[in-house]
């Protein structure tokens, strides 16, 4: 069939060899079965390991599944080991740029907040960790939407509520807005779900790439936009360099 990947397939059923054999293979066994040459199946097996979807046994150098498999029906962290991975990055990103900071992925059709830090100064303020904000008028959302076209397709069928009078609320607006989105690597949110209130994220990227959740901060318009209601190129760069951080620490992991 024209337009196969043949190392996809290869890989795909080295996979399904090791789902179904009996206990752990060595290489020549996957060779052999698969009939390919063994240095193929030798960087195939290298490959799946680095990514967690095969494991070997250091003693035998034999080889099995890996637990990263058991993760494809989910980002493959839960939201206790996001917040800790992006715990001091999150810390640091509130000190450079004053304002509060929040971690958060998709959750429901929304965005559950998976840490948040305090804005650094003796202001009254309130935690935010477990709440759900609408993912289409916030930039933590808008920032996992541009990457799972899946869950932005099912934000359009749910309804895009609109929370003051600058909410995405249909979908030509959402579209233009997630490619956006994609183009720059960031997202920006101005009085999309609150009045007075702006926000700026950034994904963060686990293996291969996969946007598994998104940090930013949040604030009054006036210290996060300038007067054309733009974000200030300089907390961009904060959010887009805390992102980064977390994600070398998330794909390194």
């Amino acid at each position: 069939m024209p337009g196969l990947i043949q190392s996809i397939e290869r890989s795909s059923a080295v996979l399904r060899l090791l789902a179904t054999g009996p206990g752990r293979l060595r290489v020549k066994e996957i060779a052999d079965a698969l009939g390919l040459p063994k240095s193929t199946a030798q960087s195939i097996l290298r490959t799946l390991v680095a990514i967690g979807f095969a494991e070997q046994d250091p003693r035998t150098a034999r080889y099995r599944l890996g637990r990263g498999l058991l993760d494809l029906a989910s980002t493959g962290l839960d939201a206790n080991e996001l917040r800790a991975r992006a715990l001091n990055w999150a810390d640091a990103l509130a000190s450079r740029s004053g304002e509060e900071v929040h971690v958060g992925a998709l959750h429901d059709g929304g965005v559950l907040i998976v840490h948040h830090v305090f804005r650094p100064d003796d202001s009254a303020q309130s935690m935010d960790t477990g709440s759900v904000v609408p993912a289409h008028a916030t930039a933590l959302g808008k920032v996992l939407l541009a990457y799972r076209a899946a869950a932005a397709e099912d934000a359009v069928a749910g309804g895009l509520d609109a929370y003051t009078r600058t909410t995405v609320t249909t979908r030509p607006a959402l579209a233009r807005t997630l490619a956006e989105t994609r183009a720059q690597g960031w997202s920006l949110s101005v009085e999309e779900w609150e009045a007075d209130r702006a926000g700026i994220a950034a994904p963060l990227r686990s293996y291969g790439g996969l946007v598994i959740g998104a940090i930013g901060i949040r604030g009054p318009v006036e210290r996060l936009c300038d007067t054309r209601r733009q974000a200030r190129p300089a907390l961009v760069e904060h959010v887009v360099a805390a992102a980064r951080a977390v994600s070398r620490d998330l794909a390194g992991s």
